[in-house]
């Protein structure tokens, strides 16, 4: 296979294929049925010059013919005049126009054959013409339903990559995920306070224990400090009722007490 048959096949395949896709049935059923009908007005016109032939052969048959006639009425009339040599040219005219007659005869017959088949072909495209009227309707419907049902399924086939749905999942999830985070900060501050909460009130239990101990040390300090004539009272019912009581000694409450309170302030 030679260069150039293979550039004329690769040439004529791609132009082929441009055409192929640039190809609307639309339009091309609209300039089909427009085409159509310029060969039915040419067939008319076609039909029309055969029928005007046709009447001329038939004029033209018709007069020679007629010369035929004539010719032979005077062939007739020269020989009973007695002029032979008339009537014999009256006859070899007559010869002639008979050979025109027959050949115009044949021709007529041949023109009338020809102008049958165009009143037939003129008749068919006409139906076919009317046939497709019908159907170019149907099949730009159907053609304009296809058109739109594959520009519905590229838009869905496109709703997951690079469409407006695809932006509107992209934020329904973003929405989703600063929920979960705002629940979380929710929950990590909810645990804070529940801490904070539980300190206050295990610190109100220890200040509660401080301030009864306070109390209880306070009222024993009294205790020791009480007045001499008190004292002597002491010491008389100790006479009467029972064993001594020990006398508390401040220093020692102090320390202790000073003590709990650094033990505290640890916690």
């Amino acid at each position: 296979m030679g260069f150039f048959d293979r550039l004329s096949r690769l040439l004529r395949a791609n132009l082929n294929d441009l055409v192929s896709k640039a190809e609307d049935p639309v339009k091309i059923l609209d300039q089909s049925v427009a085409d159509m009908q310029a060969d039915l007005v040419k067939l008319r016109q076609a039909v029309a010059m055969a029928i005007a032939s046709q009447k001329r052969l038939r004029n033209q048959a018709d007069q020679a013919e007629g010369q035929v006639r004539t010719w032979y009425e005077r062939a007739e009339l020269a020989l009973k005049k007695g002029e032979e040599d008339l009537a014999k040219e009256a006859l070899t005219r007559r010869k002639g126009f008979q050979e025109s007659s027959t050949a115009l005869t044949n021709q007529l017959k041949g023109q009338e054959g020809q102008v049958e088949t165009l009143k037939r072909s003129l008749v068919a495209l006409e139906g076919k013409i009317a046939e497709a009227r019908t159907k170019k309707d149907m099949l730009k419907a159907r053609a304009q339903a296809a058109k739109a049902q594959q520009q519905l399924q590229s838009a869905v086939g496109n709703l997951g990559t690079n469409s407006a749905m695809a932006a509107f999942d992209r934020m329904e999830d973003k929405v989703q995920a600063l929920e979960a985070s705002s629940q979380a900060a929710a929950e990590l501050a909810g645990a804070d306070l529940e801490s904070q909460f539980a300190a206050l009130e295990g610190g109100n239990d220890v200040d509660d224990e401080l301030s009864a101990l306070r109390q209880r040390l306070e009222g024993g300090a009294e205790a020791v400090a009480l007045p001499a004539a008190e004292t002597s009272s002491l010491e008389e019912s100790k006479d009467a009722n029972g064993p001594e009581v020990e006398a508390v000694k401040v220093a020692e409450v102090d320390a202790e007490l000073e003590e709990l309170k650094r033990a505290i302030d640890k916690l």
